[in-house]
């Protein structure tokens, strides 16, 4: 239906008119140009109107048969009782899915007659325009050319005039239609909500009440199967109890088919024409194998897994054929449901056959099996449509049993799988034990939602962990760890956003599901986007919640990706100054991603621009206030990441010396030349008189001071300590090594030495330089004095030369001695 409506609109944009004329030479002009034009379109319009006509027909067939698909939904509808739930929501979903679907369609007739009574209103001015111009002024040709465009003219407005006729009748079908449907809309909804409140709210008898009076209620439930399943003899109908038997028979042969196929192909076939080795190289490469057995045994402890596996997939490729081909409602509703349970049993089998080796496979199998049984009792009661009675009588202690199976399973064999399946099979069990007591209590539709609803977010679960598995294998076969993020970043992406986000959707699409089983999943769906605080200034919404998980994934992984790209970009570029740069970029990318993150949250969340405002006045005060010396950091941290230092420079503040290994937006940290660390707030760094010794490209001066005796040639002491100093490789050669005599000292005449030694080395190139020049002085017999004071000893007031030996430290006497000397002096 949808395809002819907008093929017929297609058909009519197309020959709407597109003549126009602009103001030219005189009116002679004019109209012969508008002559033109309304005979192009007038001749469009008459190519069309047989194609027109054609898709107007098949559209009226089709408006036929959804007013008559409606009648049938209404009487489908009207006549199902409560006791069927699955018949009612089934009719139910058939009536808001058909309301739907008629929403969508009609839009293209609504803007259609929109558009077209435009074009009549301006053809009827045109043509009144036409009809009122004076001949008298008009030369012979422009009066033929205006009375061959009003005649135009008028054609073309009967046309439209009757096409937009031929719509409004059409819209006045589809109005009628549109009030039965939406009435019927109203009613399937009304009825959606005793449904939930059936499930969720109002329980049936539990089932010790129904034991209490077992057979009353086995006479119920043989007379409601009787009347559910009698065979219908007078007239045809595709949910004939017989044609469901027969339907189901041939989906079974169809499995069975599968079957043997798969065990042809596995056990026959590609052994033959792939070759034993290749397969074993497959199996190697791709599926878990136990390193204590050879190839060989652990391909064939698995062999019969990879068949079952093979099989299910098979099998529901062909169901999704025979829905595809088959316009059966049974079928398409079968097929449907057997098509999910054939991915959760197929999910199960290949994450088995993935993460488990062949000594745990059947474990792993069997701890799994009673929920994929209860899944397909569930299945098999949605697809025969199973009334309520039966229901009630039947599946509790089936459930109950299959619960005491998942119970033993895991005694039995959670000591032989991974610890990850021992946790999914412990939440299998309490979910068992809530949906018996749900069952038991009088809440079996409950009980089958719930696991319903767990069975989907399992099988989701090891989807995701099938594919987890199945990339970080193939990562550690290329080494993607060693590898530069030109090379992995889709890989990461895959990784770190696409997986992350698929979990947070499981959720939904779990729920979703478990909803499905009784055609609730539109009214889930509302559930989901409908606002849960729904205000002037701020929207929450569960799948609001979701956008905004998903959303932190992508952001931190662009913002990892992008760090990295830069940073492979900074060591390309300079490796010297990659580090610094790295910090700096590397904080202001955070600022600049997470940011961008908050404000798109903001907008999912629909918060009032007004109000944020009002909060951020409100705050802006007392935050400024407390982050201001914070602040204040950020903004020397920036400017010292400028240019000012970097990380590697090698700087002296507070008499320390030290390289920068860290700059961030708050602090500098420094690592000293004595093996200490030491931390600067950078506004403190800023402000305090710190040298850059890496900034005289790696060599800073030193100035030594060097005394000879008095007496000794000044020229030839510099040329000596030049020439000493000059032969060393300590200094920078770039640099003139000068040597300037500064003072007359007490015992000698003293040079200052001025060179350029490595920062890094400064204290070894010092000691070196004396070194060399102490030296050098000896081997030319220049003294270098010592400092010498001459003593007088007073006696009876009068001062007494001493001795000249006294005279000198060299030859300085102990205080003993001259005590004695002294008394003997005296005497």
């Amino acid at each position: 239906m949808k395809k002819y409506i907008l093929l017929l609109v297609c058909a009519l944009s197309l020959a709407l008119p597109s003549e126009a004329v602009l103001k030219e030479k005189d009116i002679t002009h004019t109209l012969s140009i508008l002559r033109i034009e309304l005979t192009n379109y007038h001749e469009e319009l008459q190519r069309q109107n047989s194609f027109m006509k054609e898709q107007q027909e098949r559209i009226q067939k089709q408006m036929f048969s959804i007013i008559n698909r409606s009648n049938q939904n209404s009487l489908m509808l009207y006549s199902q009782r409560n006791g069927y739930i699955f018949d009612l929501t089934y009719a139910c979903h058939e009536a808001t899915e058909q309301y739907n679907e008629f929403k969508t369609n009609v839009m293209p007739f609504t803007a259609f007659i929109s558009r077209s009574q435009v074009e009549i209103a301006r053809y009827d001015s045109l043509v009144n325009a036409l009809n009122s111009m004076p001949t008298q002024p008009l030369s012979d040709r422009s009066k033929i050319d205006r009375n061959v465009c009003l005649t135009l003219a008028v054609n073309i407005l009967r046309n439209l005039r009757e096409n937009s006729q031929q719509f409004s009748d059409y819209m006045r079908y589809y109005k009628l239609t549109e009030n039965q449907l939406r009435n019927l809309n109203d009613y399937a909804n009304k009825r959606y909500s005793d449904i939930q409140a059936s499930i969720f709210r109002n329980g049936a008898e539990s089932y010790f009440t129904i034991l209490g009076n077992l057979k009353y209620n086995i006479r119920e439930a043989r007379l409601t199967a009787a009347e559910k399943y009698k065979p219908i003899h007078k007239v045809s109908s595709q949910w004939d109890s017989r044609l469901i038997v027969g339907l189901l028979g041939l989906i079974l042969f169809w499995g069975f088919v599968s079957m043997l196929v798969n065990l042809l192909v596995f056990r026959l076939l590609l052994p033959h024409l792939v070759g034993r080795e290749r397969l074993h190289l497959f199996y190697s490469r791709y599926l878990q194998r136990d390193n204590s057995l050879t190839l060989e045994e652990s391909f064939t402890g698995k062999k019969v897994y990879i068949i079952m596996a093979a099989t299910v997939i098979t099998f529901g490729i062909i169901l999704a054929v025979i829905r595809a081909a088959w316009q059966q409602n049974f079928i398409i509703m079968a097929s449907e449901l057997l098509v999910e349970y054939a991915w959760l049993l197929g999910v199960i089998l290949i994450s088995l056959l993935i993460r488990l080796d062949a000594s745990q496979i059947k474990s792993g199998f069997r701890i799994y099996f009673p929920l994929v049984v209860i899944d397909f009792i569930v299945i098999t009661f949605r697809i025969i449509l199973i009334p309520n009675d039966l229901v009630n009588l039947i599946f509790p202690p089936v459930l109950l049993i299959c619960g005491l199976w998942q119970w033993s399973v895991v005694r039995r064999y959670n000591d032989n799988i991974p610890r990850t399946d021992v946790l999914y099979t412990y939440i299998s069990l309490l979910v068992f034990v809530a949906s018996v007591i749900c069952s038991w209590i009088g809440y079996t539709l409950l009980s089958v939602e719930v696991l319903i609803w767990w069975i989907m977010q399992l099988t989701c679960i090891l989807t995701i962990t099938c594919i987890h598995d199945l990339l970080r294998n193939y990562a550690e076969r290329l080494d993607y760890a060693s590898k530069p993020v030109t090379e992995v970043w889709f890989y990461n992406l895959i990784y770190q956003v696409v997986l992350p986000s698929l979990g947070v959707l499981s959720i939904i699409l779990s729920i979703y599901w478990a909803a499905d089983v009784f055609n609730l999943s539109d009214t889930t769906w509302k559930i989901f986007t409908q606002y849960i605080i729904n205000s002037a200034n701020f929207k929450l919404s569960i799948f609001g919640v979701c956008q905004v998980i998903i959303l932190y994934f992508l952001f931190s992984y662009i913002n990892q990706t992008l760090k990295a790209l830069l940073k492979v970009h900074f060591e390309k570029t300079d490796r010297a100054t990659a580090a610094s740069k790295n910090v700096m970029t590397k904080n202001v990318l955070q600022v600049i991603v997470w940011g961008l993150w908050f404000i798109v949250s903001l907008a999912i969340f629909h918060i009032n621009n007004t109000w944020l405002g009002y909060i951020s006045v409100g705050l802006s005060t007392g935050i400024g206030f407390a982050m201001k010396d914070i602040l204040e950091n950020i903004y020397y941290g920036i400017s010292l990441m400028m240019g000012r230092i970097k990380v590697g420079d090698w700087i002296e503040v507070d008499d320390k010396r030290g390289k920068v290994s860290s700059i961030s937006y708050t602090s500098t940290q420094i690592d000293t030349i004595d093996g200490s660390i030491m931390a600067f707030q950078n506004s403190q760094l800023f402000t305090k008189n710190y040298r850059n010794l890496t900034k005289n490209h790696g060599y800073e001066l030193a100035i030594l001071t060097v005394g000879v005796a008095y007496g000794s040639d000044a020229a030839q002491v510099r040329q000596i300590i030049s020439e000493a100093v000059n032969r060393l490789g300590c200094r920078d050669r770039n640099k003139e090594v000068k040597v300037v005599l500064s003072e007359f000292g007490a015992d000698s005449i003293n040079f200052k030495v001025i060179v350029w030694v490595p920062v890094l080395t400064q204290f070894y190139a010092k000691g070196e330089i004396l070194e060399s020049i102490y030296n050098a002085l000896n081997e030319n017999h220049i003294e270098i004095p010592f400092p010498q004071r001459d003593l007088h000893i007073i006696a009876d007031g009068k001062p007494s030369p001493v001795a000249p030996e006294l005279a000198t430290g060299a030859t300085a006497k102990k205080p003993e001695q001259a005590e004695s000397e002294q008394k003997q002096d005296k005497e």
